[in-house]
């Protein structure tokens, strides 16, 4: 009998279904099954986990926070503990009848750890078993049927690299985390938490919230006309775009005449170049700029790779391999009705030639579709993000478009304008991938010489220079992977991860006090632990494991080597930490001033019942006070409702679209806005002596 290993319990019903053409059997109707068929006039079964079945920590003895200096964890043991002993005894009990174990685990250092876990708990009950590894990029017939006919051996290096990583982030993580959090004494549910690639994530954040900061805006005026010939309206702007002083802008406006008059017109086309294969980092940056969060957008891709729609969704790749059947791809998405006419153009091409990214490996092919849908088949978001695979994966193999682009100079009285133009010309890949077209601006047809009618002249307009944008999560993901921060299987955890301890919030992305704080006193005192050269070094000496060229052990001693250096520096400047990371915890505990008195208006925690509310710090003078939901992270926004006069906060909760609210439970938006549940202060508390923290 033949064991098949597989990640989850859904890909292990998919691939059974496949290699028994649709007669595979669960044993069980448990939640995870062992599925029972024949291949090859051979028995086989195939299992599926639930992700890993081992999770690395400390000792019983490092558990206690408080009675373990956070530097002991740096050398501590560190033990593997099962995960789900249900499960393991499942698997040691189908390894008892098997002749062979078939790892089919995703293939990535990840699902290669998870694989080569399987076979060590396999290996305690049948040591000597022949095990083969499965290496996929899509859960499609073809590619399964095609593995499973050429099995090859595990790849312990990279599961090897994935042991290293799990080591080191459990190391960093918790000796930082639980130094930072003792200091500013954050235990319990609120504790701080500090890691290896999200504290120089969050410090870009934060960096870029003080930049804005400190950015001093410029003042300008902008002078336009509005135009019209052969009543066709347009605009123009003065050439000199920007004037530094409102007297300049009048002066200009004073010569204004009824008339201008066109001097040159140029009209250039250009040639747009269609987008390259989508990768991890491509795929959620795009996803983002649709509204999805990077890890929903991250955790729909799984679903449709899982379900057999999309090929393998964390990738480095954007340059296809010459073995993927493009054809094949464009034949089956030729059965979509949504796609047919589309890809049957493409298919229609004597010769395909895809477009070619920077990033090139051989693990697995950059993403697109591997089976035909249509809206009805799936969920509206799983819909959305399989549509933008598949028409990506079409735009790459379509046509340049092109572009033309006018400029027209014209002259009203002594003044210059120039009014500009876009239309595409040609198609090309925009027919396919309208996501990356821009809108187009429509010019009447000018000639040199002729004389327009101005319409409109308004008063010069001010507006000032502006700091730089937020970072969006699509932005931020593509900045971590230019600085070799975490890899693409790991971002879009780590902004979620500052999303839930409440470091963050918002899209685009806003620090809060606490993050800042956090990130600030990182940087003064231990500034490695917030640079981004350190953490991608680490990630270039996981990558070295998996070529050979170091083993874990060597990397992890490494890494334990930095950490204690990190360490001294908090160590001696362990009070200097603790008050910054404390003001910044103030900071964020005040929502906004009281409506009645203007004093700060603060979280309280009830001494008694324990439940927090918002209360005036100015009591009892001022008695105001606002019940809140208790569970989640609240943001002061700095924003006043304009009904009632009361702060309006953010509520950032897990699993939950961060939403605003007005504080006061009797305002008259309550009925137009999604306002959480809040429970009422308790009576008769004094809200001074409970202040949370």
């Amino acid at each position: 009998m033949k064991l098949i290993i597989t990640e989850k319990n859904t890909t292990a019903r998919r691939i059974s279904t496949i290699l028994s053409d649709g007669k595979a059997r669960p044993l069980s109707s448990s939640r995870n099954p062992v599925y029972v068929f024949r291949m090859n006039g051979e028995e086989v079964h195939c299992l599926g986990l639930k992700g890993h079945i081992l999770k690395v920590d400390f000792p019983p003895r490092y558990q206690q926070w408080q009675e373990v200096e956070p530097r002991e964890l740096i050398r501590a043991d560190i033990v593997k503990v099962p995960t789900n002993k249900t499960l393991i005894r499942t698997v040691q009990s189908e390894a008892r009848k098997a002749d062979e174990v078939i790892i089919a685990t995703d293939f990535d250092r990840e699902g290669e750890l998870i694989g080569v876990d399987a076979i060590n708990i396999i290996r305690e009950v049948r040591p000597d078993i022949k095990v083969r590894r499965a290496r996929f990029s899509a859960l499609t017939p073809s590619e399964i049927k095609r593995v499973f006919a050429n099995l090859e051996e595990p790849y312990y290096n990279l599961a090897s690299a994935g042991e290293a990583r799990q080591d080191i982030d459990l190391i960093w993580g918790a000796s930082l985390t639980r130094f930072i959090s003792l200091a500013s004494t954050r235990l319990g549910k609120n504790f701080l938490s500090v890691g290896r690639v999200q504290s120089p994530t969050l410090a870009l954040i934060v960096d870029r919230e003080k930049e804005r900061k400190e950015f001093v805006p410029t003042p300008f005026w902008t002078l336009k006309i509005d135009c019209r010939k052969d009543g066709e309206t347009f605009q123009a702007v003065h050439a000199k775009e920007r004037f530094p002083t409102r007297e300049e802008a009048e002066e200009a406006h004073s010569r204004l005449e009824g008339k201008a008059t066109v001097r040159e017109v140029k009209a250039t086309e250009r040639s747009v170049k269609p987008p390259i294969p989508f990768n991890t980092t491509g795929l959620l940056t795009a996803a983002a700029s649709l509204g999805f969060p990077a890890a929903k957008a991250m955790n729909i891709a799984e679903n449709l790779y899982m379900n057999g729609y999309i090929s393998y969704p964390r990738v480095d790749n954007t340059v296809y391999p010459p073995s993927l059947d493009l054809r094949g791809i464009l034949r089956e998405l030729s059965r979509s009705p949504a796609f047919g006419e589309l890809a049957g153009e493409l298919l229609a091409r004597r010769k395909l030639t895809p477009t070619r990214g920077s990033r090139q490996s051989t693990d697995h092919p950059p993403i697109h579709p591997t089976a035909a849908a249509s809206p009805g088949d799936l969920s509206p978001q799983e819909w959305k993000i399989y549509e933008l695979v598949a028409r990506r994966f079409m735009a790459t193999l379509a046509g340049e478009a092109r572009v033309l682009s006018v400029r027209a100079d014209l002259e009203c009285g002594p003044e210059p304008f120039v009014a500009r133009g876009s239309r595409t010309v040609e198609e090309g890949w925009y027919r396919f991938y309208p996501y990356g077209r821009k809108k187009e601006v429509d010019l009447p047809h000018l000639e040199a010489g002729e004389v327009v009618e101005v319409v409109d002249a308004p008063p010069p307009k001010r507006g000032e220079t502006q700091p730089p944008p937020r970072y969006t999560q699509g932005k931020l993901i593509e900045k971590m992977e230019e600085l070799g921060l975490g890899t693409k299987s790991t971002r879009h955890a780590i902004i979620e991860s500052l999303y839930e301890r409440g470091y963050i919030y918002g899209d685009p992305i806003a620090p809060t006090e606490t993050g800042i704080a956090v990130a600030e006193a990182l940087r003064k005192f231990a500034g490695v632990i917030s640079s981004p050269e350190m953490t991608a070094a680490l990630e270039r000496d996981m990558d070295a494991i998996v070529e050979g060229a170091e083993t874990r052990l060597e990397v992890v001693d490494k890494s334990r080597e930095m950490l204690e250096e990190v360490m001294r520096l908090l160590e001696d400047s362990r009070s200097e930490v603790a008050a910054e990371i404390r003001n910044g915890i103030r900071e964020d505990r005040v929502l906004g001033s009281c409506p009645k008195c203007g004093s700060p208006l603060r979280v309280i925690r009830a001494k008694k019942s324990k439940k927090r509310f918002v209360g005036c710090s100015n009591y009892p003078d001022c008695t105001v006070t606002y019940p809140l939901p208790q569970n989640g992270n609240l943001v002061p926004t700095e924003e006043v409702c304009p009904e009632c006069g009361s702060p309006k906060v953010r509520m950032v909760n897990r699993g939950r679209r961060p939403w605003t609210f007005c504080l006061d439970p009797a305002c008259p938006t309550k009925g137009r806005e999604a306002a959480p549940e809040a429970e009422a202060p308790p009576s008769g508390e004094k809200v001074r002596t409970g202040e949370e923290g």
